[in-house]
C-alpha cells in the first residue's frame, strides 16, 4: 500500500543557505493491513518522509506511491487519512462542523457524514463536546478531533505523525484501540512515535531512521524473540550512525 523508492531530499537553512540532507536514498514498503512504526531522533527525517507521502513537499530524487498511485496524483487523497503532529484547525468551528467540512470535502453524502461523525465522535470520546468551539478544547481533545477528521472518509491508509502527542493515558489507550481496530479492518497504518512502548504494542514492523538514512527494518516479533528491548536497538542504531559521521 505504501511504496518509497530511492527517495532523497535536501533543504537549505539559515542565512547562508547551508544544505541539509533530510533524506538519503530512502526505500521502504508497507503492506496492506500492516501497522508500521517509524522511529528516529528529532530531525532524523520522519516528518519529511510523511510530508512527501501526503504530497506536501516533493523529493529531489526517487518516488513514492500509495495504493499503486504516485503520491503526486490527487486521487491518492481518497485513500489516505492524515493526522499531523500538531494539528491546527479554525478554532471557531465545533468538532461536529469540522467533521462535516472534512466529510463533504471528501465527497461523502450528507447522510454518510452524519453517520460517520456520530460513530467517530463516540470513539474519540468527544460526542458530548461536539457542539463546543475547538478553541475551548485542550491539546489532547484537539488531537482526538484531528484523528476523527483523518478517519471521516474511511481511508485505506492512515498516516499518523506522533499521534500520542499531548494525550493522557486514557487518550493514548483510546488511540491505541483505534489503531488495533483499523488493523482488524484491513487498513494500513503508518505512524511515527517517540513512545517506544507503543511501537512494541501495536506494530507489526518498525523502521529506525537516523540522519535521513533508514538504518533498520524488523518485525516486532523478531525483536521480542531476541530478548533485546526496542530502546537498546534504537540507541545502538543512533550510536552507530554517530560513529559513522565522526569517522
Amino acid at each position: 500500500m505504501i511504496q518509497i523508492e530511492s527517495v532523497s531530499k535536501m533543504f537549505k537553512e539559515g542565512f547562508r543557505g547551508r544544505k541539509v540532507q533530510a533524506l538519503q536514498d530512502l526505500a521502504l514498503s508497507v503492506a496492506q493491513g500492516e501497522v508500521f512504526g517509524f522511529l528516529g531522533p528529532n530531525g532524523a527525517g520522519k516528518s519529511t518522509t510523511i510530508k512527501i507521502l501526503i504530497n506536501l513537499i516533493f523529493p529531489d530524487t526517487g518516488q513514492a506511491s500509495i495504493n499503486g498511485l504516485d503520491v503526486r496524483d490527487k486521487e491518492t487523497r481518497r485513500h489516505v487519512g492524515y493526522l499531523p503532529e500538531n494539528p491546527y484547525f479554525y478554532d471557531y468551528l465545533t468538532a461536529e462542523e469540522l467533521l462535516w467540512f472534512g466529510g463533504r470535502a471528501a465527497g461523502l453524502s450528507s447522510r454518510l457524514v452524519r453517520e460517520r461523525s456520530e460513530t467517530l465522535l463516540h470513539k474519540v470520546d468527544l460526542y458530548n463536546a461536539r457542539k463546543r468551539p475547538l478553541r475551548t478544547y485542550s491539546k489532547g481533545m484537539v488531537q482526538r478531533a484531528g484523528l476523527a477528521l483523518a478517519l471521516i472518509h474511511d481511508p485505506q491508509v492512515v498516516i499518523l505523525d506522533e499521534p500520542m502527542s499531548g494525550l493522557d493515558p486514557i487518550g493514548r489507550k483510546m488511540v491505541g484501540d483505534l489503531i488495533v481496530e483499523l488493523k482488524g479492518e484491513g487498513k494500513t497504518v503508518f505512524f511515527s512515535s517517540h513512545i517506544l512502548a507503543d511501537i512494541e504494542r501495536f506494530c507489526d514492523r518498525y523502521g529506525i531512521i537516523v540522519s535521513g538514512r533508514l538504518r533498520r527494518v524488523e518485525r516486532v516479533e523478531e525483536l521480542l524473540a531476541s530478548q533485546l528491548t526496542l530502546e537498546q536497538v534504537f540507541l545502538d542504531e543512533v550510536e552507530k550512525a554517530s560513529e559513522g559521521v565522526m569517522s
